[in-house]
């Protein structure tokens, strides 16, 4: 696919997945998810962070003030703090994010791998990659048995489950911390419920419709190795693990280098 045919395409999913979030069922998830990252973003701290979705921002109530978003064009983009580029090929500096939140755009991506790499590649050591996606064992995710109704928005693109993208993120040595439910509803009704909401995360129950991965750079253990210096003369190692040596056997490696 041509790089103008990619814009053309991304613009085409931006479009459509604003109409979802600005409707009643779209707004009701944003809220939910916004409630679920909100303690996460409380405790962050640093100069930038960068919102990759369709939808508003869920961050606002973060201490890092500085937040990017992204467009495919100039047309659609919402403010002067917006990236216009290829999702693919971020026009930022390597570990520069403090916090980046992959917002549903997963499922939908052209090319998810490759998004997935340029995300973690812009993130710093110590910060916070945060992914929501669509379940596919909750309820909206059983709506999609047919393959009829995953034209629209949400139910389009391919979902994948924390598990799988688990895998994805140990790829490009990313490991996940938590993985946090919400949206949740009951069959044939919105989300928005309030107190189903609140035992739905309490407990932190797989029947949701969404997500949220929350995942770090993974710590790697350096081994120490301890030197092993020798004198010039009597060629004994100083440091480490030093064996036990005779009077005899001192006295003729002496003779020996003599």
């Amino acid at each position: 696919m041509s790089n103008s045919n990619m814009t053309i395409s991304l613009a085409q999913l931006v479009r459509r997945g604003r109409l979802y979030w600005s409707s009643a069922a779209g707004r009701a998830h944003w809220q939910a998810e916004r409630a679920c990252i909100g303690p996460i973003c409380e405790r962050l701290f640093g100069a930038h962070s960068l919102h990759l979705g369709m939808a508003p921002p869920l961050t606002d109530m973060c201490p890092i003030r500085h937040t990017l978003t992204w467009s495919p064009t100039r047309e659609l983009a919402e403010d002067d703090a917006c990236l216009v580029c290829d999702p693919t090929r971020l026009p930022l500096p390597d570990d520069s994010l403090s916090l980046v939140v992959l917002h549903h755009m997963l499922e939908v991506a052209p090319e998810p791998h490759r998004l997935l790499q340029e995300a973690t590649r812009v993130m710093a050591d110590n910060g916070c990659l945060v992914i929501f996606g669509w379940f596919p064992l909750g309820l909206e995710g059983m709506h999609r048995v047919w393959p009829r109704s995953r034209t629209g928005m949400p139910r389009c693109g391919r979902w994948r489950t924390p598990g799988r993208l688990g895998d994805w993120l140990a790829f490009v040595d990313f490991e996940i911390e938590r993985v946090d439910y919400c949206g949740f509803r009951l069959p044939g009704r919105p989300a928005g419920n309030a107190k189903l909401e609140s035992f739905g995360r309490r407990y932190n129950l797989p029947l949701s419709d969404a997500y949220m991965i929350r995942a770090r750079p993974r710590t790697q253990q350096a081994q120490i190795i301890k030197p092993r210096l020798t004198t010039p003369a009597m060629g004994r190692p100083l440091l480490g693990n030093t064996p036990r040596m005779t009077v005899e056997q001192e006295k003729k490696q002496v003779s020996e280098v003599d």
